[in-house]
C-alpha cells in the first residue's frame, strides 16, 4: 500500500490551512485508490510535533540526529511514500515553519513523490514555486498539477480573524483528484526504486 502524508503546513492559530487541509482528506477519503486500499491518506500536522527552530548540530544530509523531537519527526516522514503538502502564502512565500520542518531532516524525504495544495489571496502560488526549489534539493519529486484555493472564491469568510468555511470552485475537486493521481502513481515508481535500492544494498 502508498502511504501519503497530507501535511498541514501552518501553525498559525485559527489556520485556514486546517480546514482545506480537512477537505484534501476528505476528498482523499473517496478516492479510488482510497477505497481499493492501494493508497492511504493521513494527516500530519507539524503544529503537533514541537518542532523549535532547527536546532541539531550536524546538518541533516549526515543523518546524525540527536535531538528527541527530531527523531521523532524523522520516524513520522520515514513511513510515508508520498507527500500532499497544504500550504498559505506568507510575504510571497511558504511559511516559515514548513521550511523549517523539511530543513531538520534529507534522507528520509529522499526519492518521495509530492503534490500541493495552496490558498491564499493570490491562491498560494508563489509559496509552491519557493516550496519545489526547496524539495527538489532534498530528492522530493513534485508532480506538475496543483490546486491553488483563491480567499476570494473558494472560501466564505465573514471575520477575516476567522478560517472561515472552504467552498471550492467546481474545477478544485477534479484538479485535486487529478494530482493526487499523479502522487499516487509517482509514489509506487519511487518506492519500486528505493525497495531496489535497499536490496542492492544488503545483498
Amino acid at each position: 500500500m502508498i502511504r501519503i502524508a497530507i501535511v498541514v503546513g501552518s501553525t498559525r492559530a485559527g489556520r485556514r490551512t486546517a480546514v482545506a487541509a480537512r477537505w484534501v482528506t476528505e476528498v482523499a477519503a473517496r478516492h479510488r485508490a482510497a477505497l481499493s486500499g492501494e493508497a492511504a491518506f493521513e494527516v500530519v500536522d507539524i503544529a503537533d510535533h514541537g518542532l523549535p527552530v532547527l536546532d541539531e548540530p550536524l546538518p541533516a544530509i549526515f543523518g546524525d540526529y540527536r535531538r528527541p523531537h527530531t527523531t521523532r519527526w524523522a520516524r513520522t516522514i520515514a513511513s510515508f511514500d508520498g507527500f500532499v503538502f497544504v500550504t498559505p502564502e506568507y510575504n510571497h512565500s511558504a511559511p516559515a515553519s514548513l521550511k523549517n520542518a523539511i530543513d531538520f531532516l534529507f534522507a528520509e524525504w529522499n526519492n518521495k513523490a509530492a503534490g500541493f495544495v495552496s490558498h491564499g489571496v493570490h491562491g498560494g502560488t508563489r509559496a509552491v514555486e519557493h516550496l519545489r526549489q526547496v524539495l527538489t534539493e532534498v530528492q522530493v519529486a513534485n508532480v506538475r498539477t496543483q490546486v491553488a484555493l483563491s480567499a476570494f472564491t473558494d472560501f466564505e469568510i465573514t471575520d477575516p480573524a476567522e478560517p472561515g468555511v472552504i467552498a471550492p470552485g467546481p474545477h478544485q475537486e477534479p484538479t485535486l483528484v487529478e494530482m493526487l493521481d499523479e502522487v499516487i502513481a509517482w509514489s509506487g515508481a519511487l518506492k519500486a526504486l528505493r525497495d531496489a535500492t535497499t536490496g542492492e544494498l544488503t545483498a
